[in-house]
C-alpha cells in the first residue's frame, strides 16, 4: 500500500542517523563531546518505522479487508537485505587483512547472528556493553537495531492482523496497553536488568507503538491535526526535545526508560503537527536534509564498520574528516546501485531473491567455516600464532573454585582478577609437577576486599563481586594451615575504591587517563578502604600460611599483537622476522612506577616472615633498555591484548613463582 510522500520524515531520518553518526564519531569540542547522546537516534528511527509500517498494514486492512504477507515481506526484504549483504561483503577482506583470529572468529559470528536476525541477542548474551570503547572495535555491533526491526516486522503484522480482525473496537485499547506495559518493562529494565533491556524488543517495542499509535489515529480521523495555532508551535517544540536529547543524554542514563519519553514525544510532536506552512517543516523537507534522509539506512549501515576499521587500523585518531568523506560517498553509491534498484518494482523480485539467497549462502558457509578454522591463524605470523593463545582453565573463573591433584596434602591457592587467571593453567602444570595440590579462586575484575560490595552506582545493583563472594573464599583460607596463598591482579583498578577502564597514553609527558565505570566498592563497616580490607586480611590469613604477593604487571597502553600486526601489514611483509623497526615496543618504566606507586605502598606495608614477593615488573622494565619496559623481543610476545600477559608472558611470571615457592620450601625444610 502505497503511502503520501511526507519529506518531513526523510528530515526526521537525517537527524536521526547525523545524531548517530556524531555520537559514534565521538567528536570532541574543547574537551566535550556534544553528541553523546546522539545514540537516541536509533530511537527516532523506531517511532517513524513503527509509525510508516503500520499506516501501510492498517491502510491496506481498512480498504481491502486483507492483507498480504507475501507483498509486506517482498517490500522488506527489497528494503533491508540487499544494502546490508553489500556492506557484509565488502566489509570481509578488510577483515581478513585487519583482523587476528579472534577478533575474525567474533566478526563472522556478528555476520551469522546478523543474517538470522538476532544479533541483538548475541551482543546481549557476549556482554558487550553498548557505548563502551570495546564495541567501537565491532564492525558490526550497530545491526543490533536492525535485528529488533525484523523481529518487530516479522511479529506486529501478524498481531495487528489478528487484533483488526477479531479486537477491531478494541485495537488502539491494545495497542495503548502494549504501550504501557512495554514502557513500564523497559523504565524497569533499565535499572535491574540494562543490557538485556537495550537490546531487546519487548522493551524497544512502546518506541515502535508509539508511531502505530499515530498511524491508527490519523487513518481512523482521516487527517492529522488540523488546529492551525499548535502546528505552528508544537513542530518547534519537538525539535527541541530531539535536540536536547542528543546534546544532552549520555549513556550512563537509564536508556530505554521513562527518560527516553521526552525526544519520543518529540518525534511525535513532528510526525503529528507538521504542515507545509510551518517552519520546522520547511527546514525538513529542504533537499539538504531530503537527500540525507533517503541515503540515511545506507549511511547507517556504512558508519560503523567504517569507524571500526579506522580505529582498528589506527586510521581514525587523525583522519575523521576523511572517513567522513568515504562514509558519505559509499552511502551515495549504495544508495543508487544496490538500494535503489533492489526496491524498484520494475525489477523482477525472483531475480533479487535468488541474488539475496547466493550472497547470505556464501556469507554463511564462508563465517561457519571461518569459525571451524579458528579465524584463519595461520594467515598471521608466527610470533603471534605461538603466544597469543592462552589455554584457560574451563569453567575455573567466575568465582568458581576448582581443585586439582586432589590427594596431594600441601595446598597451593591461587586468588585474584582475570590477570591471575591467565596464570592458572600454566601454573597448574607446575604446581602438580611438584605435587601440590592447585586450587583456584579467580574472578575477572575482583580482587580479594572482605566487607566490601561492588556496586552499581547507576542502579544499585550488587555485583557478583561482593562480601558474600569474599566471605565464601575468606572461611575457606581460614581453615587452612601450612598452604600458600598466591594473592595478585591490576590493584591500581580498585585502590581508588572504584572499579576503572584506562585509556593509557604512550606518549612520555602523558601516562593514564582514568575512566570511571560508574562501580564502587562500598564498605559493609569493619574496614573504611579496600585498602585497610587487603592488609589486614592478608596479615590473618600470613598467621598460618605462606602468602605470596604478586605486584602489578606492567601494561602496555596498546593492544601488543594487533599493534605489532597492523605494523607487518603496513611493511608488506607479513612473515618478517626483523622486529628493529617496529614502532611502541616499549613503554616508559617511569609510567609505570607512576601508576603503580599506591599499589606499591600497599603491598610493601605488608610485612611478616610468612610474607613472599614476586616483581612481574622486572621481567619486562628497566632490564634489556633502561627506563623502558619491553613489549616483545624477536622470538616473543609478552602480551595477548594491552594489559594480559601471553603464553610466553605467563610462564616467565610463573617461574617468578616457582622461584617463591621453593624459597618457601628451603625454609620449611
Amino acid at each position: 500500500m502505497k503511502l503520501t510522500y511526507r519529506p518531513e520524515i526523510d528530515g526526521l531520518r537525517a537527524i536521526a542517523v547525523g545524531a548517530v553518526i556524531f555520537h559514534h564519531a565521538q567528536i570532541n569540542i574543547l574537551g566535550h563531546q556534544p553528541f553523546k547522546g546522539g545514540f537516541i537516534g536509533v530511537d527516532i528511527f523506531f517511532v517513524i518505522s513503527g509509525y510508516l509500517i503500520t499506516s501501510i498494514i492498517l491502510k491496506e486492512l481498512i480498504i481491502t479487508g486483507s492483507f498480504s504477507f507475501k507483498h509486506f515481506y517482498e517490500r522488506r526484504i527489497r528494503r533491508i537485505l540487499p544494502a546490508l549483504l553489500a556492506v557484509m561483503l565488502v566489509s570481509l577482506p578488510f577483515a581478513w587483512i585487519y583482523l587476528l583470529p579472534s577478533s575474525f572468529i567474533e566478526f563472522s559470528k556478528t555476520i551469522l547472528y546478523s543474517l538470522g536476525f538476532s544479533s541483538n541477542f548475541y551482543f546481549w548474551h557476549s556482554g558487550q556493553q553498548y557505548g563502551v570503547e570495546s564495541g567501537l572495535l565491532k564492525p558490526f555491533l550497530h545491526t543490533w537495531s536492525l535485528s529488533v526491526e525484523e523481529q518487530y516486522y516479522i511479529s506486529f503484522p501478524i498481531v495487528l492482523l489478528i487484533a483488526f480482525r477479531y479486537f477491531r473496537k478494541y485495537l488502539i485499547h491494545i495497542l495503548i496497553l502494549g504501550f504501557v506495559i512495554s514502557l513500564g518493562l523497559a523504565d524497569w529494565g533499565s535499572r535491574n536488568y540494562p543490557s538485556f533491556n537495550f537490546y531487546v524488543l519487548p522493551t524497544r517495542g512502546w518506541e515502535l507503538i508509539t508511531g502505530s499509535i499515530l498511524a491508527y489515529f490519523e487513518i481512523t480521523l482521516g487527517h492529522r491535526s488540523k488546529h492551525q495555532t499548535l502546528n505552528l508551535i508544537l513542530p518547534t517544540i519537538g525539535l527541541l526535545l530531539i535536540g536536547h536529547s542528543i546534546l544532552f543524554f549520555n549513556d550512563k542514563m537509564f536508556h530505554p526508560s521513562f527518560y527516553t519519553l521526552s525526544p519520543i514525544l518529540g518525534v511525535c510532536l513532528i510526525i503529528w503537527f507538521s504542515n507545509k506552512d510551518e517552519l520546522i517543516t520547511k527546514i525538513l523537507s529542504t533537499k539538504l536534509f531530503v537527500g540525507v534522509g533517503l541515503i540515511s539506512y545506507s549511511l547507517y549501515l556504512w558508519h560503523y564498520p567504517i569507524f571500526a576499521f579506522g580505529k582498528i587500523t589506527d586510521f581514525f585518531n587523525n583522519n575523521l574528516l576523511l572517513l567522513g568523506i568515504i562514509i558519505l560517498i559509499l552511502s551515495i553509491v549504495s544508495y543508487y546501485f544496490v538500494e535503489r534498484p533492489s526496491r524498484n518494482k520494475n525489477n523482477n523480485f525472483k531475480v533479487i531473491f535468488y541474488l539475496i539467497s547466493f550472497f547470505i549462502f556464501f556469507l554463511t558457509i564462508f563465517n561457519f567455516y571461518n569459525l571451524q578454522k579458528e579465524g584463519f591463524h595461520n594467515r598471521i605470523p608466527k610470533i603471534l600464532r605461538d603466544n597469543l593463545i592462552i589455554n584457560l582453565l574451563e569453567n575455573c573463573g567466575g568465582g568458581k573454585s576448582c581443585k586439582f591433584n586432589t590427594s596431594s596434602n600441601k595446598k597451593v591457592y591461587i586468588i585474584g582478577d582475570s590477570h591471575m587467571g591467565s596464570l592458572q593453567h600454566n601454573l597448574k602444570k607446575k604446581i602438580i609437577k611438584k605435587d601440590y595440590q592447585f586450587i583456584t579462586n579467580t574472578f575477572g575484575g575482583c580482587l580479594y576486599f572482605p566487607g566490601f560490595n561492588l556496586v552499581n552506582l547507576k542502579n544499585q545493583k550488587i555485583s557478583k563481586c561482593n562480601n558474600r563472594y569474599f566471605q565464601k573464599i575468606k572461611q575457606q583460607f581460614l581453615q587452612e594451615k601450612n598452604s600458600i596463598l598466591i594473592f595478585g591482579g591490576k590493584f591500581p583498578h580498585y585502590l581508588l575504591n572504584y572499579v576503572y577502564s584506562e585509556r593509557v597514553i604512550i606518549e612520555e609527558r602523558k601516562h593514564y587517563q582514568r575512566i570511571l565505570y560508574g562501580q564502587k566498592f562500598i564498605p559493609l563497616g569493619k574496614y573504611d578502604t579496600i585498602h585497610n580490607s587487603f592488609k589486614n586480611e592478608i596479615l590473618e590469613l600470613s598467621k598460618n600460611n605462606k602468602i605470596i604477593l604478586i605486584y602489578p604487571i606492567p601494561e602496555a597502553g596498546k593492544d601488543v599483537p594487533k599493534n605489532i600486526f597492523l605494523q607487518l601489514i603496513n611493511k608488506k611483509d607479513m612473515f618478517s622476522s626483523d622486529f628493529s623497526n617496529l614502532k611502541d615496543t616499549t613503554t616508559p618504566y617511569n609510567a609505570y612506577k607512576i601508576k603503580a606507586k599506591s599499589s606499591f605502598e600497599l603491598l610493601d606495608s605488608i610485612q611478616g616472615d610468612n610474607i613472599y614477593r614476586v616483581y612481574p615488573h622486572t621481567l619486562f622494565c628497566n632490564t634489556n633498555i633502561k627506563n623502558r619496559c619491553v613489549t616483545h623481543d624477536d622470538k616473543y610476545i609478552f602480551y595477548s591484548d594491552n594489559n594480559h600477559p601471553s603464553t610466553k608472558g605467563v610462564e616467565m611470571i610463573n617461574d617468578l613463582i616457582l622461584k617463591e615457592i621453593e624459597k618457601i620450601e628451603l625454609k620449611s625444610n
